[in-house]
């Protein structure tokens, strides 16, 4: 069993908040263990609490055609959100569920090492970027350490206010930009240089 795989079966048996007594079904994320992009999002909603699998629902169907126009397929990104069980009536997660999560979200972040967190909304902006507010960063990369964090609109927003969808369609523009600046970047790295004895 891979760390990733421990990290999901620890979150199927959590029960470190209230969320845990709600739900249907853990949502622990998805992708591959070696994905260069990781989505975070709020929280899970009712079609995924269900199916046990984030971004299944409408949201989930507008996330997978926007990942088709920067290039990318729901297999070779990861995702997951800030808290792993639905908050009752799609409320926002409150402060002490989210770091309740924290030590899962953490843990995938440490093993998945990505190029590249794009943050989905607020509460996931407000992780990697306190303070900050989506409006007004949305689309820009940022350096963090070693890893850029990509906030964008939560994809439920662009359905709720289709005013939105422009955004959300150029920020992943730039995000198509972004991973490819960064693959090239790794290309590029020279290799560490070997000592000589000699």
């Amino acid at each position: 069993m891979s760390e990733l795989q421990d990290i999901t079966k620890r979150i199927h048996a959590c029960t470190d908040c209230a969320l845990s007594g709600g739900r249907t079904r853990a949502v622990p994320g998805e992708g591959p263990e070696h994905a260069e992009v990781m989505f975070i999002g709020e929280g899970p909603g009712y079609n995924e609490d269900q199916q046990g699998r984030p971004f299944v629902g409408a949201a989930g169907q507008l996330l997978e055609q926007l990942l088709a126009s920067a290039g990318l397929s729901r297999s070779q990104v990861y995702i997951t959100n800030m808290v792993k069980c639905r908050p009752p009536n799609n409320r926002d997660p409150l402060p002490g569920e989210i770091a309740a999560c924290s030590k899962y979200l953490d843990r995938q972040i440490e093993l998945l090492q990505p190029k590249i967190i794009v943050t989905l909304g607020r509460h996931s902006l407000g992780r990697f970027l306190p303070g900050q507010t989506i409006s007004k960063v949305h689309g820009r990369p940022r350096q963090a350490g070693e890893r850029t964090i990509f906030p964008m609109y939560h994809p439920a927003a662009a359905l709720h206010q289709s005013s939105l969808r422009k955004d959300v369609e150029e920020d992943f523009k730039t995000l198509a930009a972004q991973l490819k600046a960064a693959r090239a970047a790794t290309a590029q790295a020279p290799e560490p240089k070997q000592l000589s004895m000699l």
